[in-house]
């Protein structure tokens, strides 16, 4: 085990406390420590065990960042101590994974190629929302009572900012088409296409920044993570892969349609995304991408698409989402689940290996933890991780702010609406530092 000392673990009910104020104590309790992960389920229901959210917060161990398997230490830090662990990986962790590929742009925020830790303390609320839960090697209840005694909500403005892109309309008109032709003469199907968004502003609240994405874009895998002086603000509405005992499921997205406050349009919208011909061929090209990966760490014959073409609304857009699961074999550790399926491949396109070399040719920027995953693992081996979309992230030394946003790009895709969508997916990003007078 990591130490003599053991877990303490505590129940308080919340019956007459507010769940949202809750969270803010929460987190603002936590910004003490210097690296801590707070996921939010933002009161979406499910069919699959999970919390309304988590925090992790302090560090009692990390896996070694130096070795050449991060994998293999991941598996012994959590099997040598059966403990909660969280932590994440960025998206060039596939040249760990694909000894071939080679990412050449630099990264200007600077997370860590992959980084996880066992927590100090562990506190979570449970789907039903009736009672707080803190797992710690101090006492839960003197940290129940300091969490209490925090303030109840983030109240620090944040100020406009003006972001600059790395691809302007014209010259991404000009990649689409350039994409499609790769597409036409058959170098590959489908490719996940990212543009980057950024400031230069030091002196950024970043819990700010993330209760203000939280609140005009609540998701169901929203995180707030920090790491030293490196933070990710995230409002992600999708799961990557997520293992309950030998189960391991995926849920992908591809296919998008904007919302409207118009009810009758916003039905119609919705309606016109099942029906959609280019969606569903972007969506069931990831759905069998999705299953190969699968199939690699699952038992044979034990791969499922449990649905396929769903249709869910979060605040800015619907989504077309498809579930996936498989058993994983016995003799095989839950790591090889990451092994056999990361990068995701709504983030990446089809063939996999394929696209991932021309994404290294026609970006601008290094994704770093954009469409790369954070999640937890806990005790028992059950884990879940997102992926990491609708996000923004900050390097608090430098100043360094920036996000991605993009799009599945197939030979029916039109330029023109691809832009668009990726502006739709910006919007809730940029939206929260212009002044109310420009929102």
């Amino acid at each position: 085990m990591l130490h003599d000392l053991q877990r303490q673990i505590a129940i308080f009910p919340l019956d007459s406390v507010s769940v949202k104020g809750i969270k803010y104590r929460m987190l603002n309790w936590s910004k003490q420590f210097s690296i801590l992960v707070f996921l939010d389920n933002n009161s979406y229901s499910s069919v699959y065990p999970g919390y309304e959210c988590l925090l992790a917060a302090g560090s009692v161990k990390h896996i070694n960042t130096d070795s050449s398997d991060e994998l293999g230490e991941l598996y012994n830090l959590h099997n040598n101590n059966k403990d909660w662990v969280f932590g994440h990986f960025c998206y060039e962790y596939k040249d760990r994974i694909e000894s071939k590929l080679h990412s050449k742009q630099i990264g200007k925020v600077g997370f860590p190629l992959v980084d996880f830790f066992i927590p100090e303390t562990v506190c979570y609320i449970n789907r039903d929302k009736t009672q707080l839960t803190i797992e710690s090697f101090k006492d839960p209840a003197s940290i129940y009572n300091d969490i209490m005694h925090c303030h109840d909500n983030v109240q620090v403005s944040l100020p406009e900012i003006s972001f600059q892109h790395t691809v302007d309309k014209e010259t991404y008109l000009k990649i689409i088409e350039k994409i499609r032709h790769h597409i036409f003469d058959g170098d590959f199907y489908e490719l996940n296409f990212c543009c980057e968004g950024f400031a230069n502003y030091l002196g950024l609240e970043p819990l700010a920044i993330f209760c203000a994405l939280n609140t005009i874009s609540p998701a169901p895998f929203a995180c707030y993570y920090k790491t030293g002086d490196k933070y990710m603000m995230c409002a992600s509405p999708e799961r990557y892969v997520s293992g309950v005992g030998n189960k391991v499921f995926s849920q992908p997205i591809k296919g998008t349609a904007p919302r409207s406050s118009d009810l009758v349009i916003d039905l119609r919208n919705k309606e016109e995304l099942y029906k959609n011909i280019k969606e569903r061929a972007e969506n069931v090209m990831i759905v069998d991408l999705v299953r190969n990966d699968l199939a690699r760490c699952c038992e044979t014959g034990s791969i499922h698409v449990d649905e396929l073409f769903g249709i869910y609304s979060f605040p800015q857009v619907h989504q077309m989402i498809s579930t996936i699961s498989g058993i994983r074999r016995s003799d095989l550790p839950f790591t090889d689940v990451f092994k056999s399926t990361f990068p995701m491949g709504s983030m990446t396109g089809a063939p996999k290996f394929k696209v991932m070399q021309i994404i290294e040719d026609i970006e601008l920027s290094r994704r770093e933890l954009f469409s790369g995953t954070i999640g937890y693992i806990a005790p028992s081996g059950d884990f879940d991780f997102n992926v990491v979309i609708r996000s923004l992230f900050y390097n608090a030394s430098t100043g360094y702010l920036s996000y991605k946003t993009g799009g599945a790009i197939t030979y029916d895709s039109i330029a023109e609406n691809e832009w668009e969508e990726m502006r739709l997916k910006a919007w809730a990003m940029e939206r929260i530092f212009k002044t109310e007078s420009n929102k």
